[in-house]
C-alpha cells in the first residue's frame, strides 16, 4: 500500500502538483510508512470527528483521488464491503451503495471534486455508474499471485492518476433526495435486533431499515451502526484517542518487522 501511494505521489509532484495530502483511511488508519513516501506530501494517520467524518478538515483541497477502494456490500467485487464486512448487503433506494458514494458526498460541501478511482473491476464499474466523469483504473486480483505484475500495475496506476489531472468535467458528488436504506447484517437476526434496539431503528428479521432526508444523514447513521454505541459516541474524543494510539502501536510493530 505504501509503495502504491508513493508511486502516485511522486508522479503527481513530477506533473507539477504543488500540494498533496494523503489520508490513511484503511482499518486503524495507520498503515502507511511516511518515510517511504515523498516528504513534500503530508501524510495524515488516524481518524477525526469532523468536519468530514473520519477525515477531519480537508483544508484547501480541490480534488480527491481514491486508491484501493472496495465494491459495495453484497456484490461480487474483491473483498466487497461498504464500511465493514459485517454488512452482508446494503441497498439504498433499491440499489447497492459503495463506500465511494459516502466518502465523495461527505467532501462535496467543501467543493472537492472526485477525479480518480482505483479498485477491482466491479468497484470501478460501480464508481463510474454513480459519479459522472470520474477517471478509473481497475486492478484485477482474480489471477494467481505469481502471475500478477505489481510494478507494472503500479506504474500504470501512476500514469492514469496524472492523466486524471486533466479531468475538468468531474463535479462534487451531491446526490439529491431522501435515502431509503435496507441493511442486511452478516451475523443474522440476533445482531440486527441488538443494533436496532441500541439505536431505536426499524427492523425486519436480519435487516435494519433506515429512512433519511439526505445522504449525509445516512452516512452518520451507518457510522453509528458499524462502529459506535451510545456510550462510545458520548465519549468519542477519548475513544478516538485510544483507537489512534492502537494504530500507532501497530505501525511501530510493522517498522520493527521491516528492520528484522
Amino acid at each position: 500500500m505504501t509503495h502504491d501511494v508513493g508511486a502516485v505521489v511522486d508522479a503527481l509532484f513530477n506533473a507539477g502538483v504543488e500540494h498533496i495530502t494523503v489520508k490513511d483511511f484503511h482499518r486503524t488508519g495507520h498503515n502507511l510508512l511516511p518515510e517511504m513516501i515523498n516528504a513534500r506530501s503530508q501524510i495524515i494517520h488516524g481518524y477525526r470527528r469532523g468536519p468530514v467524518p473520519g477525515l477531519g478538515d480537508p483544508g484547501r483541497a480541490q480534488a480527491v483521488i481514491f486508491l484501493g477502494m472496495h465494491a459495495a456490500s453484497g456484490t461480487d467485487g474483491f473483498l466487497a464491503h461498504t464500511l465493514t464486512s459485517r454488512i452482508a448487503d446494503l441497498e439504498v433506494n433499491g440499489k447497492p451503495m459503495a463506500e465511494i458514494e459516502l466518502f465523495a458526498s461527505a467532501l462535496a460541501p467543501f467543493g472537492i471534486r472526485p477525479i480518480f478511482f482505483s479498485g477491482c473491476p466491479t468497484a470501478c464499474r460501480q464508481a463510474g455508474a454513480v459519479i459522472d466523469h470520474i477517471s478509473r483504473y481497475p486492478i484485477d486480483k482474480s489471477t494467481a499471485a505469481e502471475n500478477f505484475n505489481g510494478p507494472a500495475w503500479r506504474a500504470g496506476l501512476a500514469r492514469s492518476v496524472v492523466e486524471s489531472l486533466k479531468n475538468d468535467q468531474a463535479a462534487p458528488y451531491q446526490p439529491e433526495g431522501s435515502m431509503q436504506a435496507r441493511i442486511t447484517l452478516r451475523d443474522g437476526e440476533a445482531a440486527a435486533r441488538k443494533i436496532a434496539r441500541r439505536w431505536k431503528l426499524d427492523r425486519q428479521k436480519d435487516q435494519i431499515l433506515i429512512h433519511t432526508a439526505h445522504i449525509g444523514e445516512l452516512y452518520m447513521a451507518l457510522i453509528r451502526i458499524c462502529y459506535l454505541t451510545p456510550l462510545v459516541e458520548k465519549t468519542l474524543p477519548f475513544c478516538l484517542m485510544v483507537y489512534n494510539l492502537w494504530g500507532r502501536i501497530g505501525l511501530s510493530w510493522v517498522r520493527r518487522q521491516i528492520k528484522k
